[in-house]
């Protein structure tokens, strides 16, 4: 039996959830993103686009190109409610939910009445989404993850394309590079170079030629180019909160080794949410006492998953718990009311440089391992405990900030 996967794209969702709480910015040029001159564009309505205007920009240019372009700053909590609205219509109508980012999801509809029926059944989804939430939606279905998605682009905005069986490779070939998932700035203008500016190019070349450009990515890009997408719809369930601690071998009151450790603690923790692609908007910490006493203190911020803006709350948090004259059991940490998020909420944060050393950081470590490259202010909670995962070859990069 073909598969059918259904990939369903909320269009310019922060825009319309914008929107949908003021209707008085229908229709008007709009900006989401970070507000000062150092943003960065999170997310921009069609009516921007023919200014040249992308998810990404700085807002400064943005701001130049369409000077009567309307700025919001993002709201994460009010983009969470309306994608958790839309996550439960679609699960209660499909057998396996694939919540790929805040705005976007995959349904397994294989064996659902047949393909046909597939395709009345996505219909019916999106226009139950519509009604209900008042938020466009489009979708596109076919035999696979990578050709739906692509369909669902096409469709848009506010519309839907169906692939019919045998056609995908066909449906592919005139379209820009670009359009593949996994082809980046950076892999398309290295394509171009190359001379290929459509799929069919790659369709016609050989997957090795691919592959000795672009190294791995080029064979999975050759396949998608060519319509082979064999992986499946990942079940869907949201994680309420990840937490960490740390259990001393020896009771302690010195201060600086606690602070040491939870700052360490709050990295690793924070890497691992912008991994799996989430942000915290509630930071608890916890103290156990020699006397097996334990107290913990909570604090909601604005969503985030930054180092720099959650070490400096569970340091508060700490000292406001912490009694100088008993000795320290354990210490730990917990981040809960998780969103799920693309790269596009990091945006609101106003310093660009910020959101790029973040990028790289988390790159390095991606490649080299997590403990690769840390803060200087971490530093000794390694050396001392080895609290986190033992460093495997190479000692870590220090990672330095000055203070400003």
């Amino acid at each position: 039996m073909e598969r059918t996967i259904l990939h369903l794209d909320l269009d310019t969702f922060f825009v319309s959830v914008e929107r949908l709480i003021d209707s008085r910015l229908n229709h008007m040029p709009i900006l989401v993103g970070g507000t000062s001159d150092r943003g960065v564009v999170s997310a921009c309505s069609y009516e921007t686009r023919g200014f040249g205007i992308y998810s990404g920009m700085p807002m400064k240019m943005a701001r130049m190109l369409c000077p009567e372009a309307i700025v919001i700053r993002g709201d994460a909590s009010n983009y969470t409610k309306y994608s958790k609205n839309v996550t439960d219509i679609i699960k209660e109508q499909v057998p396996i939910l694939e919540k790929s980012s805040i705005d976007e999801f995959y349904a397994d509809l294989t064996g659902m009445d047949k393909f046909f029926g597939s395709y009345k059944l996505a219909s019916e989804i999106k226009k139950k989404i519509v009604n209900e939430t008042g938020l466009p939606i489009s979708f596109g279905l076919s035999v696979n993850k990578t050709v739906s998605k692509v369909a669902t682009g096409e469709a848009k905005p506010d519309n839907q394309l169906k692939i019919d069986f045998g056609c995908e490779k066909k449906f592919l070939a005139p379209l820009s590079v670009k359009k593949i998932p996994m082809v980046g700035d950076k892999t398309y203008q290295t394509l171009r170079n190359l001379g290929v500016k459509r799929v069919h190019t790659i369709q016609e070349m050989p997957m090795d030629v691919m592959q000795s450009v672009l190294g791995k990515n080029g064979a999975i890009i050759w396949k998608r180019a060519n319509a082979i997408d064999n992986r499946p719809v990942q079940p869907y369930s949201e994680r309420k909160s990840v937490s960490t601690e740390k259990t001393f071998s020896k009771d302690t009151t010195d201060v600086k080794k606690l602070e040491t450790i939870l700052k360490a603690m709050t990295e690793n923790l924070a890497y691992q949410l912008r991994r799996g692609q989430k942000f915290t908007s509630v930071i608890a910490v916890k103290i156990r006492y020699s006397d097996f006493n334990t107290y913990t203190r909570q604090l909601k911020i604005p969503y985030t998953s930054a180092d720099h803006i959650l070490i400096p709350k569970v340091i508060d948090l700490f000292n406001q718990l912490y009694n100088r004259r008993l000795l320290v059991r354990l210490v730990g940490i917990r981040f809960s009311d998780l969103v799920q998020g693309n790269y596009q909420l990091n945006l609101f944060e106003d310093n660009l440089t910020m959101i790029n050393l973040y990028n790289t950081i988390d790159s390095l470590r991606e490649r080299y391992g997590e403990q690769s490259i840390i803060r200087a202010s971490t530093f000794g909670a390694k050396t001392i405990s080895r609290m986190m995962n033992p460093f495997n070859g190479d000692p870590p990069t220090v990672l330095a900030h000055r203070k400003k």
